[in-house]
C-alpha cells in the first residue's frame, strides 16, 4: 500500500484517520492521511509565525522546484509513474496529464513573470525602491497565510497557487481526495527545492472539517461547484473558482466552417473536463449546420481506458458515469439531440465507463440549460441575434467571439461577468497562455497598493 502522508511543519505525518484513493475501476491506489482540526490549527499558527524567505530565494526555489517536478524521482516516483497514477485516479487521458505536467513545470519556472504582470504601473514591490523618495505606491501582501482547497478535475489547477509563494505568503494546500497526487508531488518538489516546512504544507482533511483551513488563514482559494461558490460568495477573504461556463459566439458575417477545428478543440481539449472548455455555442442565424458538423467530429473519438496513449475522453467509475448520464438526459429533455441522446456512459467492463461527447440544440438564446456544465465534452448549440444582446453570454470564464464587430467586442469586454474574451476565432477557449490572467490575476486578490513617501 502506498501512503500519502500529510506534510506539516515538522515533516510528513501519517494520521490515524486515512481514506482510500481508488482509481476509476475501484482499485486502491493509496491511503491518504486526513488530519484533524487541531493539527490544522497548530500548523497554520506555526506558518503565521514564520518569516518568508527573501524574494530572490523564493524565485530561485520555484525554478528549482519546476525542474525537480519534471525530471526527478520524488517520494521514489519518477514523473511517468506519477502521470499514470494521476490518469488512473482522475480518469483523465494520460496524454492530457503529461501535457499538464509540462505546462505546470513551465509555469512554475516563470511564476515571477506572471506576478510581475499583475503589478500596478504606479506601484513598486520594494519600499526601498528609489521611487518611494518622491512618493510611490508599494505593493504589499493583504495577509501572511494563504490556503488552497484544490480541485481534482485537472492537474493544471495547481499551476496558479504557487504565485502566492512568490509573493511571500506561507501556503497550505488541501488536496482533492479524488486526485491528491499532483498536490503531494508539487509540495514535495517545493520543499526539496528550498522552501522550508513552515512555508508550504499539505493538509488533507475530511470534507466536514475543511472549514478550519478557511478560518485559520488570512486568504483562501476555494474550488468547487455552484453550491461552494454560493456558500463563499459574500466572504471577502475567499476567492472561489467554480464552473466556467465558457462560450463561443459566431456572428453572421463569419463562416463557422472555417473555425470548426477551433470549436472542436474548445469543447474537447484536455478531455473536456475544464472550466475553460466550451459549454455553449451561440450562432447568429441557423445553428443546425454547426450542430451537425460538431456532432460528427466528436462522434469519431474512441472509447479507451485513460492510460491508453490514444485516449482523448474522460473516464469515471461506472456508477458516477451513469449518474451524470441520467442528469444529462433529464436536463436535455425536449432539446434537439445530435449526439448523446441515447446515453453517454460507455461501460469499459472493468468498473469504469467512458463519458462520450454530447451535442444538443436549443431553440432560444436565453434557455437556461446552456449554462449546464458537465465534466466531459458536452455542448449546447443555440441561435443568437442582436436583440438578445450580451445577456445570454454573461457568466463566462472565457468567451471566444468569432466576429469582426468591434463595437460588439467592446460591449463583451465591458460586461463584468465575462472573464476573458478571445477575438477572431484563432484561439480555443481552453487555451491558457503563460503570464496572462486566468480569472483575473491571483495577485490582484493577494496584494494591495500602499502609498509610501520617505526622505
Amino acid at each position: 500500500m502506498r501512503y500519502l502522508d500529510a506534510l506539516g511543519t515538522t515533516g510528513p505525518y501519517r494520521a490515524r484517520k486515512r481514506t482510500t484513493v481508488p482509481d476509476v475501476t475501484g482499485e486502491e491506489l493509496a491511503e491518504l492521511s486526513l488530519v484533524p482540526p487541531v493539527f490544522v490549527q497548530h500548523t497554520l499558527a506555526t506558518m503565521r509565525a514564520a518569516q518568508p524567505h527573501p524574494p530572490e530565494e523564493r524565485i530561485t526555489a520555484l525554478r528549482r522546484a519546476a525542474e525537480l517536478f519534471a525530471t526527478s524521482e520524488l517520494d521514489g516516483r519518477p514523473l511517468r509513474d506519477h502521470e499514470e497514477t494521476v490518469s488512473r485516479a482522475g480518469g483523465i487521458p494520460v496524454s492530457v496529464v503529461r501535457a499538464a505536467s509540462t505546462a505546470l513545470a513551465t509555469r512554475l519556472s516563470e511564476v515571477h513573470h506572471s506576478v510581475r504582470n499583475a503589478l500596478p504601473r504606479g506601484a513598486v514591490d520594494d519600499w526601498l525602491d528609489p521611487r518611494t523618495r518622491r512618493g510611490s505606491g508599494v505593493w504589499a501582501r493583504r495577509g501572511e497565510v494563504f490556503t488552497v482547497h484544490s480541485a481534482g478535475n485537472h492537474p493544471g489547477t495547481h499551476s496558479i497557487w504557487p504565485e502566492a509563494l512568490a509573493l511571500g505568503y506561507r501556503v497550505a494546500v488541501r488536496p482533492s481526495r479524488r486526485e491528491p497526487f499532483t498536490a503531494h508531488r508539487l509540495v514535495t518538489a517545493l520543499r526539496a527545492a528550498g522552501f522550508a516546512e513552515d512555508q508550504v504544507t499539505l493538509l488533507p482533511t475530511p470534507q466536514e472539517q475543511s472549514e478550519a483551513l478557511v478560518r485559520g488563514s488570512d486568504l483562501s482559494l476555494v474550488y468547487g461547484g455552484d453550491e461552494v461558490v454560493r456558500g463563499y460568495g459574500n466572504e471577502p477573504h475567499v476567492r472561489t473558482q467554480g464552473p466556467g461556463r465558457s462560450k463561443i459566439l459566431i456572428t453572421a458575417e463569419q463562416d463557422w466552417r472555417e473555425h470548426l477545428d477551433m470549436i472542436v478543440d474548445s469543447v474537447s481539449g484536455h478531455g473536456g473536463t475544464g472550466c475553460v472548455n466550451t459549454t455553449s455555442i451561440f450562432v447568429e442565424g441557423d445553428p443546425t449546420g454547426l450542430a451537425s458538423a460538431l456532432a460528427e467530429r466528436l462522434a469519431a473519438f474512441p472509447s479507451l481506458p485513460p492510460t491508453d496513449e490514444k485516449a482523448v475522453l474522460p473516464v469515471q467509475p461506472l456508477a458516477r458515469a451513469r449518474a451524470i448520464e441520467t442528469h444529462l438526459t433529464r436536463t436535455a429533455e425536449g432539446a434537439g439531440s445530435w449526439l448523446g441522446g441515447t446515453g453517454v456512459a460507455e461501460d469499459l467492463g472493468d468498473g469504469s465507463a467512458v463519458l462520450r461527447p454530447a451535442v444538443h440544440q436549443l431553440d432560444e438564446p436565453k434557455d437556461s440549460r446552456a449554462g449546464v456544465e458537465l465534466p466531459f465534452p458536452c455542448a449546447w448549440i443555440l441561435p443568437w441575434d442582436r436583440d438578445a444582446g450580451t445577456t445570454p453570454l454573461r457568466d463566462s470564464l472565457v468567451l471566444a467571439a468569432i466576429t469582426t464587430d468591434e463595437r460588439l467586442v467592446s460591449r463583451l469586454l465591458a460586461e463584468p461577468s465575462i472573464g476573458n474574451v478571445y477575438v477572431g476565432g484563432g484561439h480555443p477557449t481552453c487555451l491558457k497562455e503563460q503570464g496572462l490572467p486566468h480569472d483575473g490575476y491571483l495577485a490582484e486578490f493577494l496584494m494591495r497598493s500602499k502609498s509610501v513617501i520617505r526622505h
